[in-house]
């Protein structure tokens, strides 16, 4: 070992949502951790998330993802409690019951089918949702706009601040003791000896067990210990308006008012490589849809607008991946960090730290995956 060399437990490539939330949970357990981070310029999906922490409709054509998301709304409060109490942080969880607007009798219909399936196969009578007529939606949302048709209601879902969870998650881990290495490009990882060796540049770091949780690296990284991970970008764009009286109680799939006063639009789901602009076109569709939902939003202004990047699978759901030929690394990805926060510091921080892998993740192994696997529409 050399001067610049850093031992610890674990390695987490990647500082996101996702390796953070990791993170914290390998802490929870005892471990010494050491997370490594890229550059400001990286692609970051967590500094342009929702803030959805979202069950209903999720896992349409995988009922095990409907479980595992249902499962983490669950834990939320455990986990916005111990970060507060750990950092001071109010993370502004709020879980009132989310809305999915439908604007035409189609799309409603479409939508009771995808839910009704889910239902019968989760087969756990808290896993609910109820359909609504306009009328009865307006009652949760008394500004919806009359071009709405109908909706349907979960009590299952809700919303945080998801900066204010990066920040906090961060907070907790300097907290609890992680090493964490800032705007660094990983290289090369090797395993010799039953330990992992890991090189940015001039700097290195060695450990028995790394997880890779680097977004958009994920399967690069994930190559070099034996691994195909696959994943690919999806492209969404949101805007926030300036602050606005409070009006919208709950969360709804294209639109929520955040704990700030402002209010978040954006519903895109695009194909577009790595194309991370900003396009007006699409900015104009996401607020006329808006407007059909909300009228009143029509005289509000925008204050700033982005784009961010998805992580997705080739079918939309998660991979939790050790690998065979280097036993000790283990990949971690998926697109729904906010929503998954929870089982990834509570039930995949153990499966790294003991090796046991849960059966809540059977379903989701990057092995199901080959180069020649078709991409499928998203089950999100």
């Amino acid at each position: 070992m050399n001067n610049n060399t850093y031992s610890s437990d674990v390695i987490v490539i990647g500082g996101g949502l996702v390796g953070s939330s990791v993170a914290y949970g390998l802490l929870r357990q005892g471990l010494s951790v050491t997370i490594i981070d890229g550059a400001d310029d990286t692609l970051r999906p967590s500094r342009g998330n929702f803030g959805l922490v979202w069950v209903q409709g999720k896992g349409y054509g995988m009922a095990d993802y409907a479980r595992w998301s249902f499962g983490s709304a669950r834990q939320w409060p455990a986990l916005r409690d111990e970060l507060q109490a750990q950092t001071g942080i109010d993370v502004e969880l709020m879980q009132p019951g989310g809305l999915h607007i439908c604007l035409s009798e189609d799309e409603l219909a479409q939508r009771v089918d995808k839910l009704r399936w889910l239902e019968s196969e989760v087969g756990d009578p808290a896993y609910h949702s109820t359909v609504l007529s306009r009328d009865e939606a307006a009652q949760h949302l008394p500004g919806l706009g009359p071009e709405v048709v109908g909706a349907t209601y979960s009590a299952m879902d809700g919303h945080c601040n998801p900066l204010k969870l990066l920040r906090a998650l961060y907070s907790a881990n300097i907290a609890k003791g992680a090493r964490i290495h800032n705007r660094m490009q990983v290289d090369a990882i090797r395993k010799e000896g039953g330990i992992f060796h890991v090189r940015a540049g001039a700097q290195a770091w060695q450990a028995p067990r790394i997880v890779i949780a680097a977004g958009h690296a994920t399967q690069q990284l994930s190559a070099m210990v034996g691994m195909f991970v696959p994943v690919r970008p999806n492209k969404g764009q949101v805007f926030i308006t300036e602050r606005v009286q409070p009006f919208l109680p709950h969360p709804t799939n294209y639109v929520r008012q955040t704990d700030e006063g402002t209010v978040q639009i954006g519903d895109s789901m695009q194909e577009l490589g790595f194309d991370d602009m900003v396009r007006v076109p699409e900015n104009a569709k996401i607020a006329a849809r808006a407007v059909q939902c909300f009228p009143l939003l029509a005289n509000a202004r925008v204050v700033r607008t982005w784009a961010a990047l998805r992580v997705m699978s080739p079918d939309g759901f998660p991979m939790y991946q050790e690998s065979e030929s280097h036993p000790g690394a283990f990949a971690v990805t998926c697109h729904s960090g906010v929503t998954l926060a929870a089982q990834h510091v509570y039930c995949i921080a153990p499966w790294v730290a003991t090796g046991l892998r849960p059966a809540a993740i059977e379903a989701f192994p990057a092995t199901r995956f080959t180069p020649e696997t078709e991409v499928k529409p998203y089950g999100i």
